[in-house]
């Protein structure tokens, strides 16, 4: 009787190492996925901060224990504008990261006196605000630097204390808030308006 040979089929070759195979392919996308996460990562780190606020001084836009989304690119491209909130390293210290409110632009004058910001003579309106300022004093914003002011503004470290912040210290615009959940959303930016005095 005569016998037959089955032909050779790659399949064949396939499932004698497929144990291996399966292995490696294991480890080669376990490893893809390590690389693929790690670039995402430093991606991310490149452009944004994540800070968490500590503190009452941005009360009531902000409130202590809120974590927020820090745009590091916002000043790559553009300007700081009034009424940003910015994350930055404290002048004086800047192992201290702290979060404020742009009010003073560079080569302008900030004036505070009868509860009101005046900005070269112009009253600022603050629909942010939930009290007067209750603290007066005049100061100029040197080029290269911001006056930043917190929104709890009679319980604030900030440029009235230890004045205006060096670019180089600015780390970014605040842009979202993404914990707690019930907080989830956008930063609100509404720009303080200089009205005619």
């Amino acid at each position: 009787m005569e016998s037959l040979e089955q032909p050779f089929s790659p399949a064949d070759e396939e499932q004698k190492s497929s144990p291996v195979a399966g292995c490696f392919r294991f480890i080669v996308d376990i490893v893809e996925t390590i690389l693929i996460s790690l670039v995402l990562f430093l991606g991310i780190n490149a452009v944004t901060a994540r800070v968490r606020v500590d503190g009452h001084s941005m009360a009531p836009t902000f409130n202590s224990g809120e974590f927020i989304i820090v745009s590091k690119l916002a000043y790559k491209f553009g300007e700081p504008q009034r009424g940003d909130i910015v994350v930055f390293h404290l002048p004086r210290d800047p192992s201290q990261d702290y979060i404020k409110r742009v009010i003073g632009l560079p080569g302008e004058t900030v004036d505070i006196r009868d509860g009101t910001v005046f900005v070269d003579d112009q009253p600022l309106d603050e629909p942010y605000l939930d009290d007067k300022t209750r603290y007066t004093g005049t100061w100029f914003v040197p080029e290269g630097t911001l006056f930043v002011l917190g929104d709890n503004r009679n319980n604030s470290s900030d440029s009235h204390s230890w004045g205006p912040v060096p670019m180089e210290y600015v780390i970014g615009k605040a842009v979202f808030v993404y914990w707690p959940l019930a907080s989830l959303g956008l930063v609100e930016q509404p720009t303080p308006v200089l009205a005619s005095p």
